[in-house]
């Protein structure tokens, strides 16, 4: 059995470092400590939780430039963005402690008193493309309701979420925030545990798995389970708004990201000009490791994913897909800027979530067409529509949790982060959001409490 886990960095597979594997009794025993710290924790007022939260949180800060060196040696990404990322997580987390410590307020119906009350240990399962954000948003407010929480990080990136969990963990109560270690047998024996809710980002696939294992206790569940974002490109777009959106949001992270656009349908009667556009913006970008300056991305997180792309590179030409820009001689662990057009239904790039750096695009007539395609996937994470007259009523047809016009996905403030269809199961953020990490609990009296 293997007893240690080693990082490399994937722009040379140099080791960075190794983390020791967490086996099943240990994972037994960690639960129980963590159920014993849970109760001590519940116990605190609402208030001090959360100040107790900002405390840890905030004694990152000094720690900012190491931790974003290594989220850059580790995951693949460029300093800037790492260092982003940090300042995200270390200033979001007393956001999201405010944010939450609201929504748990105890209410008031009439005679009915609304409390929201601890479910136990959280066991939050977070991705690799962001390993601190990600974890952030479902840490904090499990916390904040009172629960503890087991993490367990993905296996591409430990070392950063050891680092991130060794700081904050001195100024929480012992035992309160654990990790774990190991691959997809440590998340199944989590999963298994006498834990109340698993709070997961990460695949489909993996997602399914997670639900099959969780129902033999009635588990709850809060999952994001990725995408496949389509962007309908209308007429009377600002079209080079759309082609600078569409090629950011498709290379964003070396497009590994879960609302990476993937997926472009255009009016026939721009096309000619939109897909110019991307072309001259795409041939822009530079690609390289996180310390070149002028780096737009970086790698590939390991080779099984540089071979996925590659993979739906080569169907797509195989299937008449026009290469733009680009070449199907993609040498791991990079890949190169690629713009492919012609895209069709039967390719694996429109019907499954490619989670790489490729503008992929297709021609419609019709509107209706658009939506369709658009719609025609188990994915809804988030849709985009750049258009005037119409924009509106196109964004109201798209099949997704998150919608932009003219913009992004992701909504202001505490909006929630929502997937639809098979891209979600529950969500986080928001007073709705914060609230499945506790138990509701409806108290009524004849005399008003």
């Amino acid at each position: 059995m293997v007893s240690s886990l080693e990082s490399r960095n994937p722009s040379n597979g140099e080791k960075l470092g190794e983390v020791v594997v967490t086996h099943s009794d240990t994972i037994a025993n960690i639960t129980k400590s963590s159920k014993k710290a849970q109760k001590k924790w519940a116990a605190e007022p609402l208030d001090e939780r959360i100040r107790i939260i900002k405390t840890a949180w905030s004694a990152v800060e000094t720690s900012i430039p190491g931790l974003a060196q290594l989220l850059s040696q580790e995951m693949g990404k460029d300093i800037r963005r790492s260092t982003g990322e940090v300042q995200g997580t270390i200033f979001g987390g007393p956001w999201i402690a405010e944010s939450a410590g609201k929504a748990l307020q105890p209410g008031r119906q009439g005679r009915t008193l609304l409390e929201y009350r601890p479910l136990g240990v959280v066991g939050v399962i977070s991705p690799w493309n962001y390993p601190l954000a990600m974890a952030n948003n479902l840490m904090v407010p499990a916390l904040v309701a009172g629960n503890s929480v087991i993490w367990k990080p993905s296996e591409e990136t430990p070392l950063i979420a050891q680092a991130f969990h060794d700081i904050i963990s001195k100024q929480l109560p012992d035992n309160l925030l654990q990790i774990i270690h190991g691959d997809g047998e440590q998340g199944r024996q989590l999963v298994e545990s006498d834990i109340q809710l698993v709070a997961f980002t990460g695949s489909l696939a993996v997602g399914k798995k997670i639900m099959e294992r969780a129902s033999t206790q009635l588990t709850r569940l809060v999952m994001e389970l990725g995408g496949n974002d389509p962007m309908i490109v209308m007429a009377d777009a600002d079209l080079p708004a759309a082609a600078r959106f569409a090629v950011a949001s498709s290379f964003e992270n070396s497009g590994q990201m879960c609302t990476a656009t993937e997926r472009i349908y255009v009016d026939s009667a721009v096309a000619d000009r939109f897909e110019e556009m991307v072309v001259s913006l795409a041939g822009q970008y530079r690609v390289g490791t996180w310390d070149m300056e002028g780096v737009n991305y970086g790698p590939l997180i390991n080779e099984k994913q540089h071979r996925r792309v590659v993979e739906h590179i080569l169907d797509a030409v195989d299937k008449g897909a026009e290469l733009l820009l680009g070449t199907t001689r993609q040498e791991p662990p990079y890949i190169s800027p690629t713009v492919l057009g012609g895209m069709t239904p039967k390719m694996k790039i429109e019907q499954e979530e490619t989670f790489g750096p490729l503008v992929c695009m297709s021609r419609f007539t019709e509107i209706e067409e658009a939506i369709v395609r658009a719609n025609d996937s188990p994915y809804g994470l988030g849709a985009v529509v750049f258009g005037s007259q119409g924009a509106d009523y196109v964004a109201r047809r798209l099949e997704a949790g998150m919608i932009g016009i003219n913009q992004g996905v992701g909504g202001e403030g505490d909006s929630p982060w929502v997937g639809a269809k098979q891209s979600g199961f529950g969500f986080h953020g928001s007073p709705e959001g914060h609230r499945q990490f506790a138990q509701v609990c409806v108290i009524s009296n004849e005399q008003r409490i």
